[in-house]
């Protein structure tokens, strides 16, 4: 890589960022370092200037985008187009009838989705409560709860409830369209094409060799190897493609509707050059 600036960049700690990060160190300049954190922390350290770059919720790139001067810097992404199979809302009563609604304390994308999924089908906006992260689902008494990442991938284990939703999969059946969880958002100053380039590159490795990253880490996460391999290679996808741009703008102006976010001015701008610049429509 041709430029030697050191970056700071922060990653999720989920399953679902391996293909991403887990060949993407030796790409980068010399100095620059890699932390992993919830998504929620990553958007506010990003805010915060800790970090350079950071793969984090597109709530927050919405939310932030105008105030930070934010860009798009990679085509690299966590999407799915149907079953997510990471990010649930169990409910207790039926979905017309909740009035709570527990939230992950790790995601925000997540709770604007199920938000807007609920107001679209039945008209409601529940109240949130917190569901911290070392809580159990099963403990927190409230009508519907929502749990993101790896602890979702294992429904069985939850026992209070009587239905659930895969909100990716929600999402495809209202709108036809994937769904972007998380992007790698940078300031406008550390937007460079050679990092562009290198997160493109990491991704590309991993899904290439993603094999090998499941026998290496399905059983951290209590899965078995088939199943590691269908949630990296069948449930996600990792590039922002012509269809989830779409689905960006679509979730952005039902965000708008319902207060989650304001009105962007300038544009999303997204590097290198040969992808098309994303623009909102307001």
């Amino acid at each position: 890589m041709a430029n030697t600036k050191k970056h700071r960049l922060g990653a999720v700690t989920y399953l679902n960022t391996k293909p991403l990060i887990e060949f993407l160190g030796g790409r980068l300049p010399e100095g620059s370092r890699l932390s992993l954190d919830l998504p929620s922390h990553l958007a506010d350290q990003l805010a915060e200037n800790q970090l350079d770059v950071g793969l984090i919720p597109t709530i927050e790139f919405f939310r932030q985008a105008q105030s930070h001067d934010y860009r798009i810097l990679s085509d690299a992404c966590i999407a799915c187009q149907g079953k997510v199979h990471s990010v649930r809302l169990f409910f207790r009563v039926p979905p017309k009838d909740v009035r709570t609604m527990a939230v992950d304390e790790g995601s925000r994308t997540s709770i604007a989705l199920a938000s807007i999924l609920l107001n679209d089908r039945f008209g409601i906006r529940p109240k949130t409560i917190p569901l911290p992260i070392d809580s159990h689902p099963d403990q927190i008494q409230a009508d519907a709860v929502l749990v993101i990442g790896d602890r979702a991938m294992h429904p069985t284990r939850y026992h209070s409830f009587t239905s659930d939703w895969d909100l990716g999969e929600q999402w495809y059946f209202e709108t036809g369209l994937p769904f972007v969880f998380a992007m790698w958002i940078a300031q406008r100053g550390s937007a460079l094409p050679e990092l562009a380039q290198a997160l493109e590159e990491a991704r590309d490795e991993g899904l290439l060799r993603v094999n090998e990253l499941c026998e290496k880490y399905a059983s951290s996460y209590q899965l078995n190897i088939a199943g590691c391999h269908d949630y990296l290679t069948k449930n996600l996808q990792f590039t922002l493609t012509p269809d989830a741009i779409q689905s960006l703008n679509l979730f952005y102006r039902k965000a708008i509707e319902l207060g989650l976010t304001a009105p962007i001015q300038n544009k999303f701008w997204m590097t290198p050059v040969t992808t098309p610049n994303v623009t909102t429509s307001s």
